[in-house]
């Protein structure tokens, strides 16, 4: 009974990290049905939060080890059109320094519960002497 329950519960696991393995990531949003322009202001704004990320420490650091001046960034910088400043701006936005902690933190509770089950299921002890 108790091999029984444990093969079966393994299989379960199996099937249920599959199903959410395929799962497909979706992203939705609105679309603007016609032509926003957008203004020098914007620009300009955009423009402030692209400069603030490229003057940290580790970015200007980054940059130098591909070979890159700081001369040569701003070049590149004025060739973007309006829109290409905007797109860019928005990235920046979503970049996660040192990634998701909350995700990482969910895993490692996870694996936790399903160790712990384990040594339940199994009637292992751990002893710590």
């Amino acid at each position: 009974m108790n091999r029984r329950f444990v093969k079966c519960l393994s299989w379960y696991l199996v099937v249920a990290m599959f199903v959410i393995g395929i799962a497909p990531r979706i992203e939705a949003g609105f679309c603007p049905s016609e032509i926003i322009t957008r203004s020098t202001a914007d620009r300009a704004s955009d423009l402030e939060r692209i400069q603030k990320i490229l003057e940290i420490k580790m970015v200007k650091k980054r940059f130098a080890e591909l070979g890159l001046s700081s001369q040569e960034i701003q070049a590149r910088l004025t060739q973007l059109n309006d829109h290409q400043i905007h797109e860019l701006a928005l990235k920046l936005d979503e970049i996660k320094v040192g990634g998701g902690g909350f995700e990482v933190l969910v895993v490692i509770l996870l694996i936790g519960i399903l160790v712990a089950v384990w040594f339940m299921v199994t009637g292992k002890r751990v002893l710590v002497r």
